[in-house]
C-alpha cells in the first residue's frame, strides 16, 4: 500500500475509528464501468462528519434560530485504496484526530463487507462566525465533548 502521509502507524490509525455510518453503493454513484463515482466518497464523509456533529450536539446548536456559528469545510481528501463496486455495503468512520483552538482535523475510513479499507480521507473543518466570515473559537462545553469523545475511542 502506498504511504499516506497523515497516517503514521497504519493498525493504530485503523483501530482508532469506533464512529460510523453505514451506506450502500447506489446504481446512480457508479460509472459506466460499475466503479464507484471518485466524487461520492466526499458526500460519505459528509454524511459521517453531520452524523458525527449531531452526536456530538454540534448540529443542533447550528441549526438553532439566532445562532452565531457554522461549521465549514476548509480543505477535504480522499485517498483511493481498492474498487468500489454497486450494490456494496460500505461503514464510513469518522474520527477527531486533532482539536484546535477553531478547528478540527477529521480523519475517514470506508471499509467493505469484508472488512478492507476500501478508501481513507482527512479533512479540516473550521468553526465561523457566520456575521464575520472569520474563524471563532470552539465553546469550552464542544472542546470537553470533543475530548470526551476522543477519550472514549481510545480507552
Amino acid at each position: 500500500m502506498k504511504r499516506i502521509a497523515y497516517i503514521e502507524e497504519w493498525e493504530n490509525w485503523v483501530e482508532e475509528f469506533h464512529f460510523h455510518t453505514e451506506v450502500k453503493v447506489r446504481f446512480s454513484e457508479v460509472d459506466p464501468f460499475n466503479h464507484l463515482n471518485n466524487t461520492v466518497p466526499f458526500i460519505y464523509f459528509e454524511d459521517a462528519r453531520i452524523q458525527l456533529f449531531k452526536a456530538l450536539g454540534f448540529m443542533q446548536e447550528w441549526s438553532k434560530p439566532g445562532s452565531e456559528t457554522i461549521p465549514v469545510v476548509s480543505d477535504l481528501q480522499c485517498d483511493y485504496i481498492k474498487q468500489v463496486f454497486f450494490d456494496e455495503a460500505l461503514k464510513i468512520y469518522v474520527k477527531i484526530a486533532a482539536i484546535g483552538t477553531t478547528s478540527i482535523d477529521l480523519h475517514y475510513m470506508a471499509e467493505n463487507e469484508k472488512k478492507e479499507q476500501v478508501f481513507v480521507g482527512r479533512g479540516r473543518i473550521v468553526h465561523i462566525d457566520k456575521t464575520q466570515g472569520k474563524p471563532a473559537k470552539w465553546t469550552g462545553s464542544m472542546v470537553e465533548r470533543m475530548e470526551n469523545m476522543k477519550k472514549s475511542v481510545t480507552a
